[in-house]
């Protein structure tokens, strides 16, 4: 099964864009990787994307990038395609992106240097280490701590529900450097694994399966070269790093619909009911509309983000006016294609919940996209404010 091309040719994108995009369908669809193994198939995916230049994409050209610097709309196309063959071909795609984003953002000429070239390669499985067992949503409320030290930092704390927890080659750490000022005390490390005082044994098993583990950090020491941007700077990196793949999340529930859109499709012309094809009777033919008027509302919000993030030079990064566009998009993307999903299922009977089915993993794979980086309550928080401003 193909993903859909012709979104491609809206006036949101380039010519290099419509380019790399068939380029990239025509690729995913000839791949075959065992998923019954989320760890092994998360490396087996990183080899793939790196060994065919797909993650010169999450890092600038000056690293081995294929474009000057990160660029949202590419990330939206990476990312909707990658989703609508595999989901966890998207998060292997994307976790490389984020893991690394703050070196390009703030790193120092070495780290960039150390690290971004192998990200881009596949030769480094990267990691954002944010959230905690009491600080999700709320990034000002972490425990984890950095002291200085002899050697440079001291590390001590949790962190958890960390994608490619136990399998990347490093994480990029938040910590309170500065217990007492809330956002402001955060600054942002690379721990490069294995290290001592790094535990990541502690596994986490949820309903879409892919790499998750808590992370805990005992007297783990850090050179004074460790630390990314600078200090008590880290709450704005860890920011900036969210912003540019907030769309791009969007982006994932969006390919994730299609392709449930494209198994109720096919469904709908092959089951026979009554002696006449599911896709003959009025009710199937209304809720295949209401499904693409939701799939086409995402799209368009989600391009829209990606755009301005990139080209507009009023509504850009870090302004109001694209930090409501980007949450708009994530809410409408990723609600949307939840009930996208469920029609799609419904659309199938009994067979849809059969494990095995896509549409029945699908049903699992995009529940966590309401919740993680920026749950939907969060997004609607982002708007209600900027209503009111």
């Amino acid at each position: 099964m193909h993903p859909p091309q012709a979104q491609w040719e809206m006036p949101f994108f380039d010519a290099h864009h419509r380019e790399m995009a068939p380029q990239l369908a025509d690729w995913a669809a000839l791949q075959n990787v065992d998923e019954t193994d989320d760890r092994a198939a998360c490396k087996d995916w990183v080899a793939r994307l790196g060994r065919d230049g797909w993650l010169r994409y999450c890092v600038p050209a000056a690293h081995g990038g294929a474009l000057p610097a990160l660029d949202s709309r590419s990330l939206v196309i990476l990312r909707e395609t990658l989703a609508f063959h595999s989901p966890l071909a998207d998060f292997a795609f994307a976790m490389q992106g984020l893991g690394s984003g703050a070196i390009t953002l703030g790193g120092t000429p070495e780290q960039q240097a150390k690290y971004l070239s192998a990200v881009a390669t596949g030769q480094k499985i990267a990691a954002f280490a944010l959230s905690e067992p009491d600080a999700g949503s709320d990034v000002a409320a972490m425990a984890t701590r950095a002291t200085r030290s002899t050697a440079g930092w001291m590390l001590n704390g949790t962190k958890t529900w960390i994608s490619n927890g136990d399998l990347a080659d490093f994480y990029v750490t938040f910590a309170k450097t500065d217990p007492d000022a809330g956002s402001r005390g955060i600054s942002a490390f690379v721990v490069d694994a294995p290290q001592a005082g790094l535990d990541s044994s502690a596994h986490i098993h949820v309903m879409a399966p892919h790499p998750l583990a808590t992370l805990r950090f005992a007297e783990c020491q850090l050179g004074p070269d460790t630390l990314v941007g600078t200090v008590n700077g880290g709450f704005k990196l860890a920011m900036q790093t969210l912003d540019i793949f907030r769309a791009s999340v969007a982006a994932a529930a969006l390919g994730m619909a299609r392709r449930a859109f494209a198994e109720a499709v096919h469904q709908a012309r092959q089951r026979r009911m009554f002696g006449q094809h599911l896709a003959d009777f009025q009710l199937t033919q209304a809720r295949l509309g209401e499904m693409s008027a939701l799939i086409d509302a995402a799209a368009l919000l989600t391009y829209r983000a990606a755009w301005m993030r990139d080209c507009s030079t009023t509504q850009g990064a870090g302004t109001p006016a694209y930090t409501a566009a980007a949450a708009s998009a994530k809410l409408t993307a990723t609600e949307n294609a939840q009930r996208v999903i469920d029609m799609a299922l419904q659309m199938f009977g009994g067979r849809g919940v059969q494990v095995g089915e896509k549409v029945e993993s699908l049903y699992r794979d995009i529940r966590s996209l309401r919740i993680y980086e920026g749950a939907s309550e969060v997004q609607l928080l982002i708007l209600g404010k900027a209503a009111l401003r």
